[in-house]
């Protein structure tokens, strides 16, 4: 008959105490050093009245014998008969950082106090990228852009950064100077519609300076921001271009107060449904 799940606590301790010291415990699996002394250090402080019972009940149910069971904890055949005599009240903490790395943790505090993890009240971890595989994309600083800041008009809200993996940008980034370049603008106004609507996320290059090619661009003209398409056009400068039809094309000439910010290289566009 399989162990029961659930088993009624043997020892003096609380349920939620004993549950608080395994989390503690748990956070220094990530060390094998720590993984033995710390793991189970505070066990022997409980009551293991039925060490003997849990035992042999263990014992079957992974169809182990005595000799098995010396084996893969690393004590005598001797300490074996002595737990299932009842001479031995408790496992020590070596033995039973063993047993949980054989059989598991839960098995393991079940054995050694009476006691099982109730997983449900247990944290749910954080995933972690590996250090290094992350890339933090920022925000851009419209505000130290110019000496009195940059004027963004009909800019709904900002967000401020995004972390994506290294992976991720090589797979859908091409073409840009250098990850610490990339920046997150937030679009504003409805000109570029549908390109993007006021609020979307846009990938910018802000190490793109000057309008080598036709693109769209972000950039100023005197103390006001847009993000435009911009066309190289012989004898008149550059040509600023909406997608949104309802708005004209205009020209940047040499007499303007211009400067690139930098280049967009990807757009995600939101939809209402």
């Amino acid at each position: 008959m399989p162990v029961a799940r659930t088993v009624r606590s043997t020892g003096r301790r609380s349920l939620s105490s004993v549950l608080s010291s395994m989390t503690t415990m748990l956070s220094a699996l990530k060390s094998k050093r720590k993984y033995t002394q710390i793991l189970f250090a505070g066990l022997n402080a409980m009551n293991p009245s039925f060490l003997q019972d849990r035992l042999r009940q263990f014992m079957k149910d992974h169809g182990l014998t005595a000799t098995a069971l010396a084996r893969q904890t690393g004590v005598s055949r001797a300490s074996v008969s002595m737990w299932l005599s009842g001479s031995t009240k408790s496992l020590g903490a070596e033995t039973t950082a063993q047993l949980a790395k054989a059989y598991g943790i839960d098995d393991a505090l079940w054995l050694a106090t009476g006691q099982r993890i109730d997983e449900d009240n247990l944290p749910l971890p954080t995933p972690k990228p590996a250090d290094g595989h992350v890339v933090r994309i920022p925000q851009y600083d419209a505000a130290g852009a110019m000496g009195d800041g940059l004027e963004l008009r009909d800019q709904p809200g900002v967000i401020h950064s995004w972390n994506v993996s290294k992976e991720w940008l090589n797979k859908n980034v091409r073409h840009f100077s250098s990850t610490e370049n990339l920046c997150i603008v937030t679009g504003f106004g409805d000109s570029m519609r549908p390109m993007f609507n006021p609020g979307d996320p846009l990938l910018v290059d802000a190490g793109v300076k000057t309008v080598e090619f036709d693109a769209v661009y972000f950039f100023r003209v005197e103390g006001e921001g847009f993000i435009k398409r911009l066309q190289r056009v012989p004898g008149r400068g550059l040509l600023a271009i909406s997608e949104n039809s309802a708005y004209r094309e205009w020209t940047i000439d040499k007499s303007m107060d211009f400067e690139v910010f930098g280049r967009v290289l990807k757009v995600w566009r939101s939809e209402d449904f």
